[in-house]
């Protein structure tokens, strides 16, 4: 499965996040992790490309959060992985997502070296400033 974007599209979605990142309260990059960024940009780019409404990924996000609370917070708060379980959820309902596929791409990643590709070049956007307005 192999989406590619050019150099417009991809423009335009990170103008999108920034714009949304940097009207967060805080003045402070909300995101610990690149991880947690590169899911805050999913979500929003898989919202933009219609592959759900945003209505229903809130709602996904709230039972997520409901889930862990009620499980008396076992594990510490991380607001970003509920926003990833709320993105899984949504894009495997909407059919955008299997729960195969995603088991498979999780294999591999977990299959491979933290440092492995670290000499390579990267193309893709691993940081936004958040004081750019």
């Amino acid at each position: 499965m192999g989406y590619r974007v050019d150099a417009t599209e991809l423009g335009d979605a990170r103008r999108r996040v920034e714009a949304l990142i940097s009207g967060l309260p805080g003045g402070e990059c909300p995101f610990e992790q690149p991880w947690e960024l590169r899911a805050f940009a999913m979500a929003v780019a898989a919202y933009h490309n219609g592959q759900y409404g945003w209505s229903e990924f809130q709602l996904s996000l709230i039972e997520s959060i409901r889930r862990w609370e009620a499980e008396g917070g076992p594990d510490p708060w991380r607001y970003y992985e509920h926003w990833l379980t709320a993105l899984e959820t949504v894009l495997a309902g909407s059919g955008a997502l299997s729960e195969a596929d995603l088991d498979e791409r999780t294999r591999a990643v977990l299959a491979t070296p933290r440092t492995a590709g670290h000499h390579e070049a990267h193309r893709e956007p691993v940081a936004v400033d958040p004081g750019r307005r």
